[in-house]
């Protein structure tokens, strides 16, 4: 008989199992020794044009873990991370939990308060940035001392045998540290190391793998801790779910493009983690952000397929003629997440790819995929899915009593990706968690009989116009519907009758587009309250590095 409280087990794809069982691992380590093991000669990497393989990723990481190992750093130290998608990512990633250190994932366009606050909260010793942004580091190093800075550069991998050759280094600002600390080139302590024996850390389930820090949109960064047990069971948990969709296609090895940051939660583990555990070929972008440039490296690459991507990224591309041309006839799964995808996005990127969107749902606290829809999808849904094996979702409202089916509440998370709370927020940790352990994500979504959920938005964005709750999501979906409109994001102001009113920003795609057309059409799609009384038209908007977009920083003009 169903269990009535997990709805979304009845419409599970058939072979994937309701749990998830990782007891045949003690860490995350021994998942990727595996993959080294089983999959030396496949190339791991692709990026400029150039590869490295599974041998080299293997040797490169091990000798620059034991290179950290002899920087004397206490067990379980972190190491910051402050680099794009190139190669020394994944080497500098691999290494750290090799050595039996924390990962602390740094965005590279950090400023200089932003970096010393997640410096100083993580308590990192060592820090591993790309010499174009030393600059900003060497702003705070008198207020952040560390043990040990390594530099390297978007060519450092020149000249190490089968690895990277006639590298070609793009046109960027250079800053060579100049502050009075000792520092080495990402090149020589992986000479360094070389001649270390890198020792086996006794690691266990249990044993902080990440601290990846969240909530930098919406207020004070948070370090969510992601222990081994956490990530290794969301890359199983991602596997299960995807494989009745690989099965169907006979594929020696998988592509992945890794279009969104490594240092981002999503690709994190949908790519640089699972692809890992797949042995898998991952094709790093540093900057999806140029379009013309990203166009390009699509059309090299027709074997693509596994593409993780967002709202913003697929619009994008979908208005871009040359994209048009682009054949990705290996294409198995888009995978949509980071936040709302939009119908006539999924819609304009079916009808050119032949793929659907799959949207899934996920946070930094919960490693982060929660639920999905599977790839065997026909279209998209509009849903985010069903939960993954081993997860339970809940829809409560503010009293943290379960709603009925088709009812707004808070989506609540249980799993074995739930975190095991934020670093020295013991409050924030008690707040965030339900008394039998539910997650309390801040989203809004409703549930249906069947168990799939569809956001409607977060609780800190919604706007509240004379009592009546407006969803910016839904105001951003119809209008961006409205044939003119590129982007929009919809935001509440103060109103002293109302309380507030809603405002929308919006990215023409055709100039003449008038505040009156955007009016015209609001009274055709919406009730009275929620119409924009306010509307501006702008050149962008602003957006995280992942493309999500900022309204927190609208709302700030």
């Amino acid at each position: 008989m169903m269990n009535p409280s997990k709805p979304w087990l009845q419409n599970y794809p058939e072979g994937v199992p309701h749990e998830v069982n990782i007891s045949a691992y003690s860490s995350l380590v021994e998942m990727f020794e595996e993959s080294f093991a089983r999959y030396p000669n496949r190339n791991a990497c692709e990026y400029m044009g150039k590869f490295m393989t599974y041998r080299e990723l293997d040797y490169l990481s091990k000798n620059f873990g034991a290179y950290l190992q002899g920087l004397g750093l206490e067990p379980g130290a972190r190491i910051a991370i402050m680099l794009p998608n190139i190669l020394q990512f994944q080497v500098s990633m691999l290494a750290i939990l090799r050595a039996g250190f924390v990962v602390v994932n740094v965005n590279p366009l950090y400023t200089a308060r932003e970096l010393e606050y997640q410096l100083k909260d993580s308590g990192a010793s060592a820090l591993i940035i790309l010499e174009n942004f030393a600059h900003v580091y060497e702003q705070i190093v008198d207020a952040v001392p560390l043990k040990k800075t390594v530099v390297t550069s978007l060519g450092e991998l020149i000249g190490i045998k089968g690895v990277v050759v006639d590298f070609v280094v793009r046109k960027v600002k250079k800053v060579v540290p100049s502050w009075n600390l000792v520092h080495d080139k990402f090149s020589d302590a992986l000479h360094k190391g070389s001649s270390m024996h890198l020792l086996k850390p006794n690691l266990s389930l249990d044993d902080i793998a990440f601290l990846q820090y969240t909530g930098g949109t919406t207020g004070v960064a948070k370090g969510a801790i992601l222990l081994h047990r956490n990530i290794l069971s969301n890359v199983f948990q991602t596997e299960l779910w995807l494989e009745p969709g690989l099965r169907q296609r006979s594929i020696e090895q998988l592509v992945f493009l890794c279009a969104l940051p490594m240092y981002h939660i999503f690709a994190l583990t949908a790519c640089a983690l699972f692809g890992i555990r797949k042995g898998g070929l991952l094709i790093l972008v540093p900057n999806p952000r140029d379009i013309d440039g990203f166009i390009k490296l699509l059309d090299k690459h027709p074997n693509i397929n596994i593409f993780p991507g967002v709202n913003t990224l697929f619009n994008a591309l979908v208005h871009r003629p040359e994209f048009l041309k682009v054949k990705l006839p290996k294409l198995l799964v888009t995978i949509g997440g980071g936040m709302a995808v939009q119908k006539i996005v999924a819609d304009q990127w079916q009808k050119i790819t032949g793929v659907p969107i799959a949207e899934g749902y996920g946070l930094s606290e919960t490693s982060p995929v929660a639920c999905v829809n599977t790839p065997l999808i026909p279209s998209f849904t509009g849903t985010i899915g069903l939960p993954v094996p081993g997860t339970e979702v809940l829809i409560l409202d503010d009293s943290g009593l379960e709603v009925p089916y088709g009812t707004p509440g808070e989506i609540c998370i249980r799993g074995p990706q739930v975190m095991a709370g934020y670093w020295n927020m013991p409050k924030e940790t008690k707040n965030v968690f339900t008394a039998d352990g539910f997650f309390k994500s801040g989203d809004i979504g409703i549930m249906n009989e069947g168990g799939y959920t569809k956001i409607v938005d977060r609780k800190k964005d919604m706007i509240v116009v004379s009592g009546f709750k407006v969803f910016p999501n839904e105001l951003e979906e119809v209008i961006s519907m409205m044939p003119g409109v590129l982007e929009c994001a919809a935001i509440g102001i103060p109103n002293e009758d109302t309380g507030e009113s809603v405002k929308i920003f919006i990215v023409r795609s055709i100039p003449s587009l008038t505040e009156e057309d955007v009016l015209n059409y609001c009274k055709k799609e919406f009730t009275n309250y929620k119409r924009p009384k306010y509307i501006e038209f702008r050149d962008d908007l602003p957006k995280t590095n992942v493309g999500k977009i900022l309204r927190r920083e609208l709302r700030s003009l």
